[in-house]
């Protein structure tokens, strides 16, 4: 996936409210930019760090920008989520990423509806039961390995709960972190962050939803699928980092 033409560095000055965050352009000019990520950004919000940001299209948004990236240590992290759907279903169709048992021929529909109040990011259909895939960012590390969320998610644990009932119901799910950065070797629930996020996972895996981690790539004009890495599973869910866990293909 290549960032639009226009995608610039920069310096990050601030990031506030949210979905906003200041930027020096290369020529000193100071703007405003949108920031599609509804996390903490932990590790990766610091002012003065190097940036990117893309060109919006067109007069879509009243912000010209979007962040899409932020060094850390000399890392780049892709911190736009907005972009994750669509990298996780690259790595599908280039074969970076294999979900168990899914036959060749699948079809993918996004967006559908799953329990009452909430929506997959997709239903791939091979001709046998629904496969429901549920995609969650990951741009927070500790010690190499990502951690997922870096803020309560009661969001997250509800689609956990849901990803299992499904599999309950003889039907298949899993759930896909995107990895958006290079120096993380696994994936882990941060249960010092939500320790309930951290004990839905844990009882969705023990209900049989798989949990799969890609990581990415990423270029100074591009970002791409790379390779898969281990989630560890946690045996204590409220532990803390480090503590209780098994690394786990």
């Amino acid at each position: 996936m290549r960032y639009p033409v226009g995608t610039t560095w920069c310096t990050l000055l601030r990031r506030y409210k949210r979905f906003l965050a200041d930027v020096e352009l290369p020529g000193g000019e100071v703007v405003t930019v949108h920031v599609p990520n509804p996390g903490a950004m932990r590790g990766c919000a610091a002012a003065g760090s190097p940036c990117l940001v893309s060109p919006a299209p067109g007069t879509h948004r009243t912000l010209g920008w979007t962040l899409e990236v932020v060094v850390e240590g000399g890392i780049p992290v892709g911190v736009n989520t907005g972009r994750a759907n669509a990298l996780v279903a690259e790595a599908l169709h280039s074969g970076v990423l294999a979900l168990p048992g899914l036959a060749t021929g699948w079809r993918v529909h996004r967006e559908v509806r799953l329990g009452t109040h909430s929506r997959a990011d997709f239903r791939l259909d091979d001709g046998g039961a629904p496969f429901w895939v549920e995609v969650k960012s990951v741009s927070w590390a500790v010690d190499g390995v990502g951690c997922f969320p870096d803020a309560v998610t009661a969001r997250g644990t509800r689609h956990m709960a849901e990803l299992a009932a499904r599999v309950r119901l003889g039907e298949r799910a899993a759930v896909v972190f995107l990895v958006q950065r290079g120096d993380a070797r696994a994936v882990r629930a941060a249960a010092e962050i939500d320790p309930a996020y951290a004990g839905a996972l844990a009882e969705a895996r023990a209900a049989g939803v798989h949990a799969l981690a890609v990581q990415v790539a990423i270029a100074p004009h591009a970002i791409a699928p790379w390779r898969m890495l281990p989630v560890q599973v946690q045996l204590h869910p409220h532990a803390g980092a480090g503590r209780g866990s098994l690394p786990v293909a």
